[in-house]
């Protein structure tokens, strides 16, 4: 019989002494967690991102790669919704059977 595990996506620090801080309230009995942490950058911070008017063209991906070149020329643009961390969530759902 496989195990299903429910995940959850949390938001915490890590304060001066190296301890991670959950900063939400967590719905869990008690019990033993297994946390899985990756740092957040200020370009991938929804709440940071400016809000202005999107860009009118899409700047050209350029590689020296020229085998890659054309590959990234015909990539279709990245949606304007994307989540990067949501992106990762899932792989990492998915990789681990989560």
């Amino acid at each position: 019989m496989k195990n299903i595990m429910q995940a959850y996506k949390l938001k915490g620090k890590i304060d001066q002494s190296g301890n991670l801080l959950i900063t939400e309230p967590v719905n869990l009995p008690p019990g033993n967690v297994e946390i899985v942490v990756w740092p957040v950058t200020d370009t991938l911070d929804p709440t940071t991102a400016p809000t202005s008017e999107p860009a009118p063209d899409t700047p050209k991906r350029r590689t020296k790669i020229k085998a890659l070149q054309n590959c990234f020329e015909n990539a279709p643009p990245v949606p304007a919704d994307f989540d990067p961390d949501q992106a990762k969530w899932e792989y990492l759902k998915e990789k681990h059977n989560l």
